[in-house]
């Protein structure tokens, strides 16, 4: 079944993505449409997530931004399925960084890199970072079920020199690349909400209390990497532009869940300037009520 269903679908998003940026962009408005108004995916977990966050803003105000929200998750749904045909020059053009040499000065003192980043604006091109910099790119994802669609998505990001692993090939792949002497540079999505009973730490996000994924922090004290938070702008629609910021190239020097608390900070920087193109449809907050006693 799974292979039948890849051999039915794969033609469908390969015609998609051959088409130019302008018959693009209107699939993702027929798909808002369809999303928004006919399914209403996840409407009403967006709506209470920012009632949560925003209490002081407007009904209309909540609207406004989950409008903003769907366009922005249906440009991405579309640039998602881009990136099977796109070229390198096109994505250069289209994912452009602000200060790559904040990369380039970690490289040059011999460290490799663990890379923070939000749900927040796109995440989906940012693999063409490999043909600026030398290390060895690795993200940290969650294994899609059906296996050639999974092998699709690992193919896509192998054209940049960025491979995909899941959480429990991390630490012996990293251990394995540091030994050989390898310059790595790790990418994390760190915002969203770890099970309850795994967390060891909780702080604020957005102003309420919730369990924090710390594994990033961990792992770049483990094997003593620099960590670096990645900041993406929405320039216009297509076009994104990446800021770098070096939270620390001696993790160790750090109290515990220290760098993970300023990551969230410089998150909420990002979502407090354009709420919209933050991921909404998470449950982040299901936790909320559940804090244990020691973390109160």
């Amino acid at each position: 079944m799974q292979f039948l269903a890849y051999i039915i679908i794969y033609p469908f998003l390969w015609l998609v993505s051959i088409l130019p940026f302008k018959l693009l962009y209107a699939v993702s408005d027929g798909l808002y449409l369809l999303l928004y108004y006919v399914i209403g995916y996840r409407k009403k977990v967006v709506k209470e997530n920012l009632r949560l966050v925003f209490p002081n803003k407007s009904e209309e105000e909540i609207k406004t931004i989950t409008k903003k929200f769907y366009h922005h998750l249906c440009d991405m749904v579309v640039e998602a399925i881009k990136s099977l045909t796109i070229s390198e020059a096109e994505m250069k053009k289209r994912f452009t960084f602000t200060n790559i040499e904040e990369v380039h000065k970690i490289e040059n003192a011999n460290k490799s890199i663990v890379l923070m980043c939000a749900h927040y604006g796109s995440w989906e091109w940012i693999f063409i970072l490999q043909t600026h910099i030398k290390s060895k790119g690795y993200a940290i994802y969650k294994r899609i079920e059906n296996k050639y669609f999974d092998r699709l998505v690992k193919r896509i990001r192998a054209k940049y020199n960025s491979y995909l692993i899941t959480t429990k090939e991390t630490v012996p792949t990293l251990i394995s690349a540091k030994e050989k002497g390898e310059l790595t540079i790790n990418g994390f999505v760190s915002d969203q909400s770890p099970r309850r009973r795994k967390a060891f730490h909780w702080n604020e996000f957005m102003n309420i209390k919730v369990p924090v994924h710390t594994g990033a922090e961990m792992l770049a004290k483990k094997l003593d990497m620099a960590v670096v938070f990645f900041s993406v702008k929405k320039i216009k629609r297509g076009y994104y532009e990446t800021t770098f910021k070096t939270i620390t190239t001696t993790p160790n020097a750090y109290e515990n869940y220290e760098i993970t608390d300023i990551f969230l900070k410089l998150v909420e920087e990002q979502i407090y300037e354009a709420p919209e193109y933050y991921l909404w449809t998470h449950k982040r907050w299901k936790y909320r009520n559940d804090v244990p006693p020691q973390f109160q």
